[in-house]
């Protein structure tokens, strides 16, 4: 895997809460972004594989054989 250097600006309260949260993983700061952005992606590609699958399961569902149209209202199917 290719590594790139980035730069990033952070509040320094949160950088040093960072740091602090590092060191009681016993990891370095940049391990613990990597590792938290590595979850983010692959959590991001779940979801949208799971969309693609159930896009294509519904555009694949059949027409039950109302060719498109509904011929009853829904006053025929709650008759009071």
């Amino acid at each position: 895997m290719e590594y790139q250097n980035i730069t990033l600006s952070l509040p320094k309260d949160i950088l040093l809460k960072a740091k602090h949260i590092a060191v009681e993983k016993r990891t370095s700061l940049s391990g613990l972004l990597a590792r938290t952005l590595e979850d983010i992606v692959k959590k991001e590609d779940s979801y949208r594989k799971a969309r693609q699958r159930h896009t294509a399961m519904l555009n694949s569902v059949s027409d039950l054989g109302t060719n498109g149209s509904i011929s009853w209202t829904r006053g025929d199917i709650h008759e009071r």
